[in-house]
């Protein structure tokens, strides 16, 4: 556990872990801080989530493989290549498969919905939860050995709706409104495997321990800072941009915002891990453009900011408030710091409504 030493939960002060939760030699792995003795999460999510780490662990191990190079290619003809950029690659669809199969069994989830099918999948008329997820965000980035990570969301099923046909029935279960979350989590696979996840009580994130395949809480009850002084966004895009938008970034960067600092770009192009940097650091990680899916992508991460003490919007609205109608419904998002996303929504017009030179 040395390389976990400067992270000691033990040492963490307003941790959601009572110190019962904390092994001898001050470590507290993500099994131990959902039981009993942390969280107190129900045993059923506990089931599921031990389910959902196994999957990302296997996934890590495939992403940091010397022999994925053939899985990061593309699928299709050589004149689909540029016609669309979210084009899955046969690296989402392994992903895919290995959390589909364990969902299944798991034995606690009813439906799984991912970006990766074109409906949802009905598992068990027993599961009492609905998963949602984005099996491999970033994968194009694989063969750069830049982050990717992956996105999941967890409901309960609606009991009441048994009755109607199965389609039906796991369409209207994939489609609530993110305040119904109960859970939602990601993992960014970077020079550290971490699972960051909340469970309606704050935000944590546990880091994978490759000598015991364990993954051990290093950030307990994480505070997202409410302002930070870098935004994450493709400026290469500046003249796209609304007027708000530009006006926003122009201000910023210059230091003549309500905070009276320069802000720095740092954008990785990786959802996940842009993410993860803003909850560290403060800041806004920002996509403009109407790209983003509500269902796998906006109400899981959103919740999590949430959980931290940060905003998820879409530029106007609260993410969490929105109630999706389109299993692959996009939309512009904003996460971030508090204060900063209350200044850049001030500015009015920051969604960016023409896309030249993309397919939606």
């Amino acid at each position: 556990m040395a390389s976990l030493s400067g992270f000691r939960v033990g040492s963490q002060k307003g941790s959601a872990g009572s110190p019962s939760s904390i092994g001898d030699d001050g470590s507290c792995t993500l099994m131990e801080y959902v039981g009993k003795r942390g969280l107190n999460v129900e045993d059923d999510l506990v089931v599921l989530l031990h389910h959902i780490q196994y999957a990302c662990k296997r996934i890590a191990a495939l992403v940091a493989s010397p022999f994925n190079q053939s899985l990061g290619k593309h699928v299709g003809s050589s004149s689909d290549v540029g016609s669309d950029r979210d084009a899955p690659k046969p690296l989402d669809i392994v992903s895919n498969e290995i959390i589909l199969s364990s969902l299944q069994k798991s034995g606690k989830v009813a439906v799984m919905a991912s970006e990766e099918n074109d409906a949802p999948i009905w598992i068990s008329d027993d599961g009492p939860y609905v998963v949602v997820t984005d099996p491999l965000d970033g994968s194009r980035n694989i063969d750069a050995s830049i982050p990717t990570g992956t996105i999941f969301g967890i409901y309960k099923r609606f009991d009441e709706i048994d009755n109607l046909p199965t389609e039906e029935k796991a369409m209207i279960n994939s489609l609530q409104s993110g305040r119904r979350l109960v859970a939602a989590g990601y993992v960014l696979y970077s020079s550290a495997t971490i699972l960051c996840a909340t469970f309606g009580s704050g935000t944590h994130a546990f880091t994978l321990d490759h000598s015991t395949g364990d993954f051990i809480l290093t950030h307990p009850n994480i505070k997202v800072p409410p302002r930070g002084q870098i935004y994450s966004v493709n400026d290469a895009r500046y003249f796209d941009w609304p007027e708000g938008l530009r006006r926003y970034i122009d201000t910023v960067r210059q230091g003549k915002g309500i905070y009276p600092k320069k802000y720095s770009a740092r954008y990785i192009c990786s959802l996940v891990a842009d993410l993860h940097r803003t909850l560290m650091y403060g800041g806004v990680a920002m996509n403009p453009r109407n790209h983003l899916r509500l269902v796998y992508e906006a109400n899981p991460l959103s919740f999590i900011v949430e959980q931290a003490g940060g905003r998820g919007s879409d530029g106007k609205n609260r993410i969490l408030a929105l109630q999706p109608a389109q299993l692959h419904q996009r939309l512009p998002l904003f996460l971030g710091s508090l204060e900063d996303m209350e200044e850049l929504e001030s500015y009015g017009d920051i969604q960016q409504k023409v896309n030249p030179g993309y397919e939606v």
